[in-house]
């Protein structure tokens, strides 16, 4: 694990990923500790239509309640959420969710920049951003946002991703806090809480 900033409190913590990002996730979950007192919000690039199936994958995995995002929900500590299939998910400043069907963003809906890039606004140097295993750059100009307003940038390693581009790049133009194995993941998360 690359050392870098271990912030002193962490008011959310979003996961954005492409190919290769949903088996991470199965390995991780499970090592996640019940009692965590900030939200898991994760932004996964996926086919339309998916959505009721990748909740119950999740939960299957975790103590903690998961759920997809619903329009103006309130965010909830201690709980999963995932960003629903084809909508743009923004963290408002009153710490809801915002649904948006506008353009692709690097050929996604969801787009993990525009989670990343919400988020840094509101959470500022309380956001940790993880990106994971991908194929496209979706996520490198979010964790620049992340960085600006003081927040932690961390990825997974790229030698340990099934597609290495996305961390990669990331690694290549953000200045990042954390570089973890997946086995690593787990416990620096739980490190936050």
């Amino acid at each position: 694990m690359a050392e870098g900033r271990i912030m002193e409190k962490c008011d959310a913590f979003i996961i954005g990923g492409s190919a290769g990002s949903l088996e991470v996730l199965l390995k991780v979950l499970p090592r996640i500790n019940s009692e965590i007192t900030f939200p898991i919000i994760i932004v996964i690039h996926r086919k339309h239509g998916s959505d009721s199936l990748l909740a119950e994958l999740l939960s299957g995995r975790t103590s903690l309640p998961v759920k997809e995002v619903d329009e103006k929900e309130q965010i909830l500590p201690g709980t999963i959420y995932i960003a629903p299939s084809d909508y743009h998910l923004l963290i408002e400043q009153d710490h809801t969710f915002s649904l948006d069907y506008s353009e692709k963003v690097n050929y996604s809906r969801p787009s993990i920049d525009v989670t990343f890039q919400t988020a840094a606004e509101v959470y500022k140097a309380n956001l940790v951003c993880l990106l994971l295993s991908g194929s496209n750059s979706d996520g490198v100009s979010g964790l620049k946002s992340v960085k600006l307003w003081g927040g932690v940038a961390a990825i997974q390693n790229p030698e340990t991703a099934q597609v290495s581009y996305m961390p990669a790049q990331a690694m290549l133009h953000v200045k990042i806090d954390q570089i973890l194995n997946i086995e690593e993941i787990g416990g620096f998360l739980n490190l936050l809480s």
